[in-house]
């Protein structure tokens, strides 16, 4: 059986150009008609698919060029992948030639003539700029829900790959370029980062750092145009998928700033980057984010200050879940900080601290603990133990008696006696102290249950009762509770009782300091 260019029946248009293959005519004999069919779909699809690759093979090199400019030309067709059956030849065609376009780009050499340029941008722009299709549902959760890929990904992907190698060349000239790799193709470019489909916008992310580098006069209007999409998707919005892309160039670009930084740059820090720990969707993006914010103090240690005071304004007060990357990111913060920085913070740090380590929600609890088991932190904390001490060891003492998660009283015993190693004097002293406020608790609640009742005396309609119970202290509670502010701040003191510990972990010298 004689056959004759089996490249139809896979989509390929005969053609007899020298561009194409001029003679790729193929006669192959095979007796069995499987054998044909076997071989046909296994082994020739790639012979043809290699062939037509090689990109002007046959043509002299003086007619290359202009033959580049046809093919590029040529795919500046956008076919309509939404439906699936329409133009199947064509667009295995048109893959066919931008797989030539990238093989061509990545091995010759003088194509890049001064006529490729606008041509180049030309079929990129066609291909990638478009429209991007809105969200399926406003509930879309993209921690949760599968993301919608791109259907013309086939092409589009090959156009990017097309257009790195182009960027990346060695005859790349940005003198020639910066005519049509201009303002407005950034802006469009940066616009296709709200794709849904994750491999474009890795794509993307590729491309706009390579047009940061090479085109020198657009730094600032890329800088400028993240910062007013980052400013759109905190203010208003809340909605855009690229926002890691974004920050993971925005990383590259912090590390190469010089010093000392502009003031624009300062501000970028403050104003844009620390309001991004607000919005819901931090989750997607949070690594990326502590990375840049590390990265300008790393540049400049005098920021540390305004950034944690800037973390702590907008700490989480009902989602644990953000609390934890909080606690993550300030501890990669002090992982690079200063001492002579450390010590303008360490208040309102670690009263914030304190509140984490005092939440019943044990992974918070847990991540606020183990900054102990870092050694660059626990060596500030040793040199100003007498600062620090006295704001964690009413949390930690309360914890170590009444948590309910056995791990975190554990921690906790861990924590307590690194302090008592540090500063043992004042650990005694703080330790007595707690011990004398203890004793005054019930009178203070005796205080409280007798104004109280002068307080009852003094209003028409009465107050709702108190349920009594068998416990005393529960009904002493229920007084305080409810008892006017202004008379409960002058009698009452605000301590808890402390249950026996009894845990095996603790050492006999902190058992005995603790003991009520």
């Amino acid at each position: 059986m004689s056959l004759t260019w089996p490249g139809n029946a896979l989509g390929f248009p005969q053609r007899t150009d020298k561009w194409y293959l001029k003679s790729c005519f193929v006669t192959l004999i095979l007796s069995d008609m499987f054998l044909w069919l076997e071989f046909s779909q296994r082994v020739f699809v790639i012979i043809v698919l290699t062939c037509v690759r090689c990109v002007c093979a046959d043509v002299p090199a003086p007619e290359q060029p202009e033959l580049f400019l046809k093919k590029l030309q040529q795919c500046c067709t956008v076919f309509d992948f939404m439906d699936t059956l329409s133009d199947l030849k064509m667009k295995e065609y048109k893959r066919s030639t931008l797989n030539e376009l990238v093989d061509y780009v990545t091995v010759s050499r003088g194509y890049l003539t001064e006529q490729a340029y606008p041509e180049v941008v030309k079929m990129v722009s066609h291909n990638i700029f478009r429209t991007l299709p809105p969200s399926d549902s406003n509930e879309f959760d993209p921690e949760e829900d599968e993301p919608t890929l791109e259907a013309s990904w086939p092409h589009l992907q090959l156009v990017y790959e097309f257009f790195i190698r182009f960027l990346e060349s060695q005859e790349f000239q940005p003198s020639i370029a910066k005519k049509y790799i201009d303002q407005k193709f950034v802006l469009q470019l940066l616009e296709l980062f709200d794709s849904e489909d994750p491999r474009e916008r890795d794509y993307l992310k590729t491309v706009l750092h390579r047009i940061y580098g090479k085109f020198l006069g657009l730094r600032a209007f890329i800088r400028k145009q993240i910062n007013n999409i980052f400013l759109r998707f905190v203010y208003e919005t809340e909605h855009f998928n690229g926002v890691a892309e974004l920050l993971e160039i925005l990383g590259s670009i912090i590390n190469g700033f010089a010093l000392p930084l502009k003031a624009e740059h300062k501000q970028f820090l403050v104003k844009v980057l620390i309001p991004l720990h607000t919005v819901r969707s931090l989750s997607l993006f949070h690594a990326q984010l502590a990375y840049c914010i590390v990265q300008f103090l790393e540049k400049d240690p005098t920021l540390t200050e305004p950034v944690i005071r800037g973390l702590l304004k907008f700490w989480p007060k009902t989602c644990s879940q953000k609390e934890v990357m909080f606690l993550g990111e300030l501890e990669e913060i002090l992982d690079v900080i200063e001492p002579t920085q450390f010590v303008k913070i360490q208040e309102p740090l670690f009263k914030q601290i304190s509140r984490c380590v005092s939440s019943p929600h044990f992974q918070v609890a847990e991540r606020a603990l183990y900054y102990w088991n870092n050694e660059y932190i626990m060596s500030l904390i040793e040199e100003n133990s007498s600062v620090i001490l006295p704001i964690m060891f009413a949390s930690l003492y309360r914890i170590s008696k009444e948590h309910w998660n056995p791990a975190i009283v554990a921690l906790v015993y861990n924590v307590l006696k690194a302090f008592m190693e540090m500063n043992s004097t004042l650990f005694d002293e703080l330790t007595a102290t707690y011990k004398s406020d203890q004793r005054i608790e019930p009178a203070g609640c005796r205080c409280c249950c007798g104004a109280r009742r002068d307080a009852e005396r003094s209003v028409a309609s009465p107050l709702p009762s108190f349920s009594h119970t068998a416990d005393t202290q529960q009904r002493k509670c229920k007084h305080v509770l409810n008892f006017p502010l202004g008379q409960l701040m002058q009698s009452f003191h605000p301590t808890t009782k402390i249950r026996s510990a009894g845990n095996s972990l603790f050492n006999t010298s902190l058992k005995k300091k603790l003991r009520v």
